[in-house]
């Protein structure tokens, strides 16, 4: 969902994104307003504040109150704008009484499931691994009222995130949650009451289409990486662009995934999806920590196609391939095609350059 954040002075979706935990992160866009400048892949929003009928602060202390209250030592003693509020979203940090805090995001103008469903299932889903940590995200709903359009939000752990990241421990803690065996889950309804789909397992998708900066992702669940690369991911990117020459190199480059990923076996890893350095920190304990999701189960090597805007170091690398040891055979091949997702992603969200970097790529695989 996120990219990375251009300087403090912007705002909004297209631009700067809301934080989900202290002064980082964010969550889905909104496509309202106008695109201004960006630094490598960060959008800036200029856009309209919309009313609410009631004031959504009230509306998520009374949720807490109702369902959370007596887990988390009692209601919500004080509240505090929090950073990087924007033109489509508000942040809060809501003090609670017993002495913990959490975090709100209050979006406006679009409703709960085009908003915040894949960053709640996203963080969850990460969360429940037991490994790097993830905020875990309690609920997420329309406010009053808002079923039309007027908003959402989403409660979730507050992180305080003050500790110098270090490198290797993200890396140790990346490769276990990659090594963690999928959770399936049956169809019938989570914790809040909500229809859930089967699924899972061993199949490459996700419980629910989510988005990649403003751009939705498709999940669709399928048995085969391959084919879910090559449609949910390539494809998609591609018929976006609507660029002839794109689509034809495209066309021939796709037809190779199989040759290329014949040298490997891919299992299913829960993914963050969109893992550049804006989305990792570390909290007040030193502990790495991931947000800002654009979930799905897939390749482990396809966490990386952000890397060119990651700068992990060697220590995280060395970490890393101690729990996931590197499959050398087309691994550089794989590498440039799980980049080309992100770069063709960037040339839909911001055009420029980056339409010179999708076409050498594909002009590699022709």
């Amino acid at each position: 969902m996120a990219f990375p954040r251009p300087p403090a002075s912007a705002g909004g979706a297209l631009g700067r994104r809301n934080p989900t935990v202290a002064g980082r992160g964010i969550g889905p866009p909104s496509t309202a307003g106008r695109p201004g400048r960006h630094r490598c892949g960060a959008y800036v929003l200029q856009s309209k504040g919309d009313s609410f009928p009631l004031d959504p602060v009230d509306e998520i202390k009374l949720w807490i109150d109702a369902n959370l209250a007596s887990k988390v030592g009692g209601g919500v003693a004080n509240v505090k704008r929090g950073p990087g509020g924007s033109g489509w979203a508000q942040t809060h940090v809501l003090e609670l009484k017993g002495g913990g805090r959490l975090f709100a995001k209050v979006a406006r103008g679009r409703g709960k499931d085009e908003m915040f469903r894949g960053e709640y299932e996203g963080l969850n889903a990460m969360n429940g691994t037991g490994t790097v940590s993830v905020p875990r995200a309690f609920h997420y709903d329309d406010l009053y009222g808002g079923s039309g359009g007027k908003g959402s939000w989403i409660l979730m752990e507050f992180a305080d995130l003050s500790s110098r990241l270090d490198q290797a421990d993200l890396g140790l803690q990346l490769g276990l949650m990659h090594l963690a065996e999928p959770a399936p889950r049956e169809e019938g309804e989570d914790e809040d009451g909500r229809e859930t789909t089967g699924e899972g397992g061993d199949r490459f998708g996700f419980y629910v289409d989510n988005t990649i900066g403003a751009t939705p992702q498709p999940n669709a669940w399928t048995g085969d990486w391959v084919e879910f690369y090559r449609e949910r991911r390539l494809w998609h990117q591609l018929k976006l662009t609507q660029d002839t020459k794109l689509l034809r190199l495209g066309e021939t480059a796709l037809g190779r995934l199989d040759e290329i990923f014949s040298p490997v076996s891919v299992r299913p890893s829960i993914l963050h999806g969109d893992l550049w350095s804006g989305n990792m920190a570390a909290d007040g304990k030193g502990r790495p920590v991931i947000f800002d999701p654009a979930s799905y189960y897939g390749h482990h090597e396809a966490e990386f196609g952000m890397s060119w805007c990651a700068s992990f170091t060697e220590r995280f690398w060395g970490a890393y391939e101690d729990v996931v040891p590197r499959e050398s055979a087309g691994y550089a091949e794989r590498r440039e095609l799980y980049q080309l997702y992100h770069y063709l992603n960037h040339y839909n969200l911001f055009g420029g350059s980056y339409y010179y970097q999708c076409e050498n790529i594909l002009r590699r695989f022709n």
